[in-house]
């Protein structure tokens, strides 16, 4: 995951909080999240990145739509990164 963007990192943790979303879905929240819209461009070269990474796993809904889901490498990934960021930032009690 170190060598993931800032952007595709966010990319992958609203892909894991949703089921099997699209890319208009995943674009939704990121737009909300950043204040700001998204645009395509942006978008689904970063959704290829993660499918090439192995990290998301690209289906098909019909001809002009796709769905996302985060693989069990991807999932392991997140945990390994949540367990490095609980060494820095304690949860205040």
């Amino acid at each position: 995951m170190y060598d993931l963007t800032g952007f595709q990192r966010d990319l992958l943790y609203v892909a894991a909080g949703k089921d099997e979303p699209h890319g208009l879905a995943l674009k939704s929240e990121l737009d909300q999240y950043y204040e700001g819209e998204i645009h395509h461009g942006r978008l689904y070269p970063n959704l290829d990145t993660l499918v090439d990474k192995g990290l998301l796993e690209k289906g098909q809904i019909d001809k002009r739509t796709n769905y996302y889901q985060v693989t069990q490498r991807g999932r392991r990934e997140i945990e390994a990164r949540r367990e490095w960021e609980d060494q820095y930032v304690a949860a205040e009690a």
